[in-house]
């Protein structure tokens, strides 16, 4: 085997190790400190995704395996159409983000689903088996969700709240196309 490729492969461990010791040392010794800290809890899991999202960075994955993983709170809070199951039964209103996600999704041949939880996320990944996940979440699903999925590379992109938690929530959907770029094999 050349130097190069042997080089290449360490450098790669280490840097996945990292990830790892980011996520099953720093982010519960962060936990611990937000219980005496309450004010600071988001703000600790916030750091705990961006640093994740620069380790994942410098580990440079490349695929098209890629899965997309959205809450159920992008959904607008008045539809009649449930999405959990299937988000193809979106109607495509325009009154939430859904059809725009489908439609990225769509055109770069990814798979997206919509979560209404943890169990269900972490469902959703073991069957799918993606080498590599965009997740969509707050900052406390969004962190407890890459720590359990460790070691696939998750760029995690918190979702946003103008209506307070769990309602009506969006998403900035060039950071899911910079994503998909980022993992992406043809770089499209």
């Amino acid at each position: 085997m050349p130097m190069d490729t042997v080089s290449g492969q360490v450098t790669a461990l280490i840097k996945r190790w990292l990830r790892g010791i980011n996520l099953k040392i720093f982010y519960p010794l962060l936990m611990f400190l937000s219980a005496f800290m309450k004010s600071r809890k988001e703000a600790f899991q916030h750091l705990v995704i961006d640093l994740n999202n620069k380790l994942v960075r410098m580990e440079h994955p490349r695929t098209n395996r890629i899965l997309i993983l959205l809450p159920h709170c992008l959904q607008f809070d008045q539809c009649k159409i449930r999405i959990t199951h299937n988000i193809y039964n979106c109607a495509g209103c325009g009154k939430c983000e859904i059809k725009d996600l489908i439609r990225i999704a769509d055109e770069n041949k990814l798979n997206l689903f919509v979560a209404t939880g943890g169990t269900l996320a972490r469902r959703i990944v073991k069957d799918v088996r993606p080498e590599a996940i965009i997740a969509v979440a707050c900052e406390r699903d969004l962190s407890s969700g890459i720590v359990d999925t460790y070691p696939i590379p998750i760029l995690g992109i918190p979702n946003e709240r103008p209506f307070g938690p769990c309602f009506n929530t969006r998403v900035n959907l060039e950071a899911i196309e910079a994503a998909i770029k980022f993992f992406s094999t043809d770089g499209k």
